[in-house]
């Protein structure tokens, strides 16, 4: 799954996708210091793997992961081809989500593009270039289905659901303020328009807030107010601490943490409540060979979820072999918990739950 970082220019947006992915991507302060999108994949965090590890001692470890890719700033008149608005454009095109970084702290030695901190204005300039760019694109289908109306009046229902989207666009609202019902979605598959992804706010605040109640930063607190109005998450984060964190090892950053008053870093909640925002769970396989997390979204069933494994294994599909971790973890070995029963034997129509641990059993 792929998630693309978008922001203005020298909003740190790039510092924070070198925290995340320690990838060594170019940050510096002057504009369009990213063009081509650089790619980083990152391990979601996940204690229950560090716990099983303990418990199997395996020749591999391997953790869910999620590809962040950073795209490249833009400008206003981005859907207008200004400065680099089309290739970024395309870019956010690829990703399943957005991670929208948004500057909410003064600082005189950042130049701010626009030459002063206003969050929402930032994010207005960037929502309205994705807006304008998805207007295009209901425009072109609009006039498509309006011919294929003519002669087949089973379009009326997606011609309903295009102009309801677009009216809404056209007051400045993004796709994803617009609530659909299923088989209104089901009516647009394949639009795939920019402002209705999936979005986190990640709010960039100063050092010096850290640790402290982010709502008492006015921005942040606009940020917040903002995004609930749409139904888009927010997160506060330190994109320079980050940078920091990332550079030490696991002792040294439990310290780190420590004396920050903190538990958990801003970029494993960002990480995390990514995973989240994509509808995605982790089942787990456990053995002396390999301890491993594999993603699915949620309400997969069974045969689909071992066809992540291996393409036989969904084709030949017997039976699932599941226990929850929590009972796996209690029980102290698999062993143990087959003695108990807790060990389940699931068929095809059972919904993978996140957790799981799991061995299919198959034939081909």
């Amino acid at each position: 799954m792929k998630l693309g970082i978008v922001g203005l220019p020298n909003v740190g947006k790039s510092t924070l996708f070198n925290a995340i992915t320690n990838a060594g991507a170019e940050s510096a302060n002057y504009p369009f210091c990213t063009i081509d999108p650089n790619v980083g994949m990152v391990a979601v965090p996940d204690s229950r793997l560090d716990v099983l590890a303990e418990m199997y001692r395996p020749e591999k470890y391997t953790p869910a992961v999620i590809e962040f890719v950073d795209i490249a700033g833009l400008v206003k008149g981005a859907s207008k081809g200004e400065g680099l608005g089309n290739k970024f454009l395309s870019h956010i095109r690829e990703v399943d989500a957005i991670v929208h970084v948004v500057r909410c702290f003064e600082d005189d030695n950042i130049i701010h593009v626009d030459g002063s901190v206003d969050p929402l204005r930032d994010i207005e300039v960037i929502n309205t270039e994705l807006i304008y760019a998805d207007m295009e694109v209901l425009e072109r289908r609009l006039n498509s289905a309006r011919k294929q109306l003519k002669g087949d009046k089973g379009v009326e229902a997606e011609i309903a659901v295009l102009e309801k989207l677009y009216a809404a666009l056209d007051t400045g609202l993004s796709a994803r303020a617009v609530e659909l019902a299923s088989e209104e979605e089901a009516l647009i598959p394949d639009l795939n328009l920019l402002s209705r992804k999936p979005v986190i706010y990640a709010a960039n605040l100063s050092e010096d807030s850290v640790g402290s109640d982010p709502m008492d930063n006015e921005m942040y607190h606009a940020v917040k107010e903002f995004a609930d109005s749409e139904g888009a998450q927010t997160m506060p984060i330190c994109a320079e601490i980050e940078a920091e964190i990332a550079e030490l090892d696991t002792e040294e950053k439990a310290a780190f943490l420590e004396d920050l008053g903190i538990t958990v870093s801003g970029l494993d909640r960002l990480i995390n409540a990514s995973y989240t925002l994509l509808g995605l769970i982790s089942f787990l396989t456990a053995g002396p060979k390999e301890v491993r997390a594999w993603t699915i979204r949620r309400g997969t069933k069974a045969p689909q979820a071992a066809g992540k494994i291996h393409s036989d294994f969904e084709r030949g599909f017997i039976r699932a072999e599941v226990i929850a971790y929590t009972a796996l973890i209690e029980s102290g070995t698999m062993a143990a918990a087959r003695e108990k029963g807790l060990i389940r034997s699931e068929g095809k129509e059972y919904v993978m739950q996140d957790g799981d641990v799991v061995v299919f059993r198959f034939n081909v």
